[in-house]
């Protein structure tokens, strides 16, 4: 079906509160759901939380509680955060669901028969919170590589796949799909640090802890991590259950996102089980890079973590998605800092859009009792380079949204803001009206709207309320005018009439005292 979009997020694992980090990719995966929708297509979206291993047994014994009332809790507390972060997911999947349980043992089960899966004994250097075995080179300075805690030796019976059996399909895929990973350099990663020095087999069982799934043929082992964990994506949409339906319409999925510490997973992992499976591969996965903080990663330890509710409460929900989508490019770390969160709030929405539409909705009360004048073509050269301006920003936006340079293409709607802002300074309505050159003044008006109209519907994935309000503000009331497909014309304003006083979106902020307030914040 060419009119379906499949998006998934990683499955997070709810070890604790999430940060903005974690916040960051669902918001991300959110915004390209909106758009698909906005674009008139079948879209469907997965997030959800990974549940089993051996972290939350000791997690939840340490809490006094069994681990399946601790991730209740956390399913709970994850469900309302992206309810109050406006994640319109349509599917939240948890691993400890019989939906998903049933059928990631029969999944096991077909892996053991094709003889991809193997009994063996598993000796190794072991992370507890990363749950992975390490090889002696693999450590950094004796340490884990990935979180840089202690490990320690650990010997066990264990299920291992045959990962060497497929490395050299998985290199052809590579090859024939060069849109199968982006971005582009993170194949190249796994190629030289995972694959050419000798990819191990996975081990995918264990016998040392409990909370998790059984392996139906040996009940004295639980599934472990991985394909537990990366099969929920086609579990949900009920792959191998009776109900198939959802699978065989969305899969496979146009857009996995992850984050660059579980790239290996999915670059590797992944595509091979689906393999094993006689699966299609999704069509892309997407490698997103992290936030972090001028002094390196978020760590309680180091007090310098921030909580999206921290951001919400005090600017605002659009304030917030702008903010971790426009600050991480995809390919790079993204900072925060206060100073720099205070500095977007108050230049890129106060300055640059809140004035914008403050500007326009005034005007057109000053100059036509607030009704937006008709179209009059482009009576001079300003009006027919903005027209022709827009819409080249509007194709730029497109391609890098397709692109899923979400920080780029939100960069593109900006310079649109800047250049709608330079249009009033160009065409100078205060002094049109003073001259009596009405078909030069309706014509800035009209060009105005309308540009606020295309802007509002531009950022409607990203920032929904501020999208619906500028609409408003507006006077844009027909649905017809709110979609997609009507952006690129510049003739459709018909009887449009503004609120009588128009409202600021965004307030300037006080930059001294918010910086302190965030520097606080990430203290507690």
């Amino acid at each position: 079906m060419d009119n379906k979009f499949y998006i998934t997020t990683p499955i997070y694992y709810p070890s604790g509160r999430f940060h903005i980090g974690t916040a960051y990719t669902t918001v991300l995966a959110d915004s390209l759901k909106k758009y698909h929708v906005l674009k008139g297509e079948d879209s469907y979206m997965l997030t959800g939380v990974d549940e089993h291993g051996q972290k939350i047994e000791i997690k939840a014994n340490e809490l006094g509680k069994t681990p399946q009332e601790y991730v209740d809790e956390m399913a709970k507390i994850a469900k309302e955060l992206w309810n109050k972060m406006n994640i319109k997911y349509d599917d939240f999947i948890r691993t400890t669901e019989e939906r998903h349980e049933k059928i990631v043992q029969k999944i096991f089960d077909k892996f053991m028969e094709q003889g991809d899966i193997y009994k063996g004994e598993y000796e190794g250097l072991y992370c507890v919170p990363c749950e992975t075995f390490f090889t002696e080179s693999q450590l950094v300075d004796g340490k884990c590589p990935d979180c840089g805690r202690e490990v320690a030796p650990m010997k066990e019976e264990a299920y291992f796949f045959n990962m060497k059996k497929y490395v050299d399909r998985l290199l052809k895929y590579y090859e024939e799909h060069p849109d199968f990973i982006k971005p582009d350099y993170r194949k190249n990663e796994m190629i030289n640090n995972f694959i050419k020095p000798g990819l191990e087999d996975l081990c995918v069982t264990r016998t040392s802890f409990d909370w998790g799934i059984k392996v139906l043929k040996d009940p004295k082992h639980v599934m472990y991590v991985w394909v537990d964990a990366l099969t929920n994506y086609i579990t949900a949409l009920g792959y191998m259950s009776e109900n198939d339906t959802k699978f065989k319409k969305y899969w496979p999925a146009d857009l996995q996102v992850v984050g660059k510490d579980i790239a290996r997973f999915h670059l590797i992992y992944w595509p091979i089980f689906l393999m094993a499976l006689d699966l299609p591969l999704p069509k892309t996965i997407l490698v997103h890079n992290w936030i972090t903080m001028k002094d390196g990663k978020m760590s309680k330890s180091k007090g310098n973590v921030i909580y999206p509710e921290t951001l919400i409460e005090r600017y605002g929900l659009d304030a917030t998605r702008y903010f971790l989508l426009r600050q991480v490019p995809v390919s790079q770390d993204g900072i925060f800092s206060p100073e720099e969160f205070i500095e977007r709030y108050n230049f890129d929405l106060c300055n640059d859009l809140s004035n914008l539409l403050n500007r326009t909705v005034s005007m057109v009360n000053k100059y036509f009792d607030g009704n937006v004048p008709s179209y009059v073509g482009t009576p001079n050269e300003v009006d027919k380079n903005l027209e022709e301006y827009s819409v080249e920003q509007i194709q730029k936006f497109e391609e890098k949204l397709n692109e899923y340079e979400i920080a780029n293409s939100l960069q593109e709607i900006w310079s649109l803001i800047s250049r709608t802002n330079k249009y009033i300074d160009e065409t100078m309505p205060w002094a049109l009206a003073k001259e009596e050159n009405q078909d030069k003044l309706k014509s800035s008006m009209y060009h105005l709207i309308e540009n606020l109209r295309k802007i509002a519907i531009l950022i409607k994935p990203f920032m929904e309320d501020t999208s619906d309000n500028i609409l408003r503000q507006i006077g844009i009331k027909d649905d017809e005018l709110k979609q997609w497909k009507s952006i690129k014309d510049y003739t459709q304003l018909k009887n449009i009439k503004v609120i009588e006083k128009g409202e600021p979106i965004f307030m300037r902020l006080n930059v001294d005292e918010e910086v302190e307030y965030l520097k606080n914040a990430m203290k507690k």
